[in-house]
This record gives C-alpha cells, structure tokens and sequence, in this order.
C-alpha cells in the first residue's frame, strides 16, 4: 500500500513521463518491471500494516518521523551506487519542494491516522481515491482537459468510494462506529491531499529528478514532524523502535523499487499492479490483524478499482496514438 506521500510515476499521464524521467529506458524487460512494481506494492503494504500495529502505542507525528527520516539513509545508499549522488539532489526550485512537501507531510498524517482508526483493507480501497482525485485537480489546476470518458470513470470511482463508506454514513452510535468513521474521513483527507501533492509533482517533474523530488520531501516531513514533538511523543519500547525504524527503511526501499520499475517497462503496463495492495492487504488484515472483509467493501474496492484501471487502459490507447501521429509526421528518409 503506496502512502499519499509518494511518488508515483503511474499518476503521472504516459505523455508526461518521458518528461518526469529525462534518461531513455536502458532497455525493455517487462517481466523485471512488473516484479520491481509489485515488490514496492508488497514494501508499502508491509510498511503500513507495521504503521498500523504501532498506531496505538506512538502518535501519528512520531511515525511520520520514522518513515521519513530512516528512508532518507536508503535514498542516499541508492544515489551513491547509481554515481548520481552529487546531481540527483540538485535542485533549482527550492521552494516548490518546500511547498509539496507541506501538503505531502499533511496527507501522510492523514493516512497513517486512517490506518490506525481503521481496518486495513478499507483503508487501502479509500486510499485508491487519490489517483481519481488527481484527473479532477489536473483538469482543475493545470488546465489538463479531461474528456468524458476520463469523467464517467471518475464518477465510477466515486460511486465505489461511496459504496465503501456507505456503512459509516449511517446514524451509528457505537465507539467503534465513530472512531472508524472519524478513521474513513481522514483517509479521504490524505487521499485528497495526495492528489494535491501530486499536482505539485506535475508542475516540478519538467525541472527537477525524481530522486531530488524524493530526497527532499524525506527531508522536509522529517522537519515537519519534529514540530509535533511537543503534542505527546512517547519513548518507543525497543520492539516498537525496531518497527518503526523498519517503516522508514522499507518506505525508502519501495520508493526505489517503484521508480525502478518505470525503468523496464511503460507506465501502462506496471501501473495496473498497484491494486494488488488490496490483495494483500485482505491477507494481512486476516491473519494479523483479525480484520474480516465485508461485502459491502469489497463491492466498492472493485468498483474504484475497475475506475483506475479502466483510466489506465484509455490513457495507454491515447498513448499509442499519439506515438503513431508523431510517427506520421516524422519526415522519412
């Protein structure tokens, strides 16, 4: 499960990736691609289900703490290998990482808090909200123009999320009703917050790396969640530590894998595998947390789930025949 936080190449229209990735592809190797996509779709699950196990014993600052600051020494272990530790981090807009890395920190609260107030599943569905919201605020934003099939599949996204959240939105009165209401509303915050922090991504990707946009929003949420430090941090026992420390070290790992992935195959092919999270995440919910899937979510999931994919699909046609049109004007010869 990808947090709001991250970035992710498949939320990025294929027209733009070249653009977000300036180095060519070194060569084509799907089977390696989808691998590196879902090892990070199993990173993140992982990472949040930890986060969610740790919820009750350490505030949602402190946890945002670890996962940013502990990623920051796998990113630079990752440039340094690749010999791109001296440009990957150069940066000629500051402040616009500054900017993101406000409204990244915010939707990472806001998620980390759903995952403890909520099962994990249902988290995970609601969470596929925010690459739907991300086509509105394109179109909102950036001007993107966003044709009716786009709109249809979004409005298909939000029917499964308010499937979903249709069990919460009822006049329930139980504790548990209403932490795992207060739960669904805050995820729907990070989600929406997410696909701002993607806009942001989308103005930056022309000038900066991936790995500056990375590193530096690992930096900033570090710094943003220090100023939590006096709303009741508490001294991790030393398994909690460990744990914690694992979610800043598998967030940084997976944040590698996804990028990776978008180096062996296009954005279309691997984008897709991202909702295997919900596979997982029903396992996880299972057999560790004792969560048992309803009906009701599931139904909703597959609608959202149906949404994005679908929109992946039309905009890997679009693609295509964009491709095929430059080709035609290409002069021959």
């Amino acid at each position: 499960m990808t947090t709001p936080d991250d970035l992710r190449p498949d939320d990025l229209r294929p027209a733009d990736l070249p653009r977000a990735a300036p180095s060519a592809l070194p060569f084509q190797n799907p089977l390696k691609g989808i691998t590196l996509k879902l090892g990070s779709v199993t990173v993140f699950t992982v990472m949040g289900a930890i986060l969610k196990a740790t919820a009750d014993e350490v505030p949602v600052g402190e946890q945002v703490f670890f996962r940013s600051f502990f990623a920051i020494p796998v990113i630079l272990v990752w440039l340094a290998s690749r010999g791109e530790l001296g440009t990957g981090l150069r940066t000629h807009r500051p402040m616009s990482h500054f900017y993101r890395g406000i409204i990244g920190t915010m939707a990472m609260v806001c998620g980390f808090a759903g995952l403890g107030l909520l099962p994990l599943p249902e988290q995970t569905a609601l969470g596929y909200a925010m690459p739907l919201l991300t086509v509105l605020f394109a179109g909102m934003f950036l001007g993107e123009e966003i044709r009716g099939f786009r709109i249809s599949m979004v409005l298909l996204g939000i029917v499964g999320v308010l499937i979903v959240l249709s069990p919460r939105l009822g006049s329930g009165g139980a504790d548990v009703s209403t932490r795992e209401t207060l739960g669904a509303v805050v995820t729907l915050a990070g989600a929406a917050l997410g696909a701002l922090a993607q806009i942001f991504i989308r103005r930056m990707v022309t000038q900066e790396r991936t790995s500056a946009i990375v590193f530096w929003f690992s930096v900033t949420s570090t710094v943003l969640a220090l100023v939590s430090l006096p709303f009741g941090w508490v001294w991790p026992s030393p398994a909690t530590a460990a744990l914690l420390v694992a979610t800043g070290t598998l967030g940084g790992i997976g944040q590698i894998m996804l990028t990776s992935s978008y180096r062996y195959a296009d954005a279309s092919l691997v984008a897709p595998f991202d909702y295997a999270s919900m596979v997982l995440a029903l396992l996880i919910g299972w057999f560790v947390f004792g969560e048992v899937a309803t009906t009701t979510m599931l139904a909703g999931a597959a609608v959202i789930i149906a949404a994005g994919i679908a929109i992946i699909w039309r905009e890997r046609q679009l693609g295509i025949a964009r491709s095929r049109s430059r080709k035609a004007m290409t002069p021959q010869g």
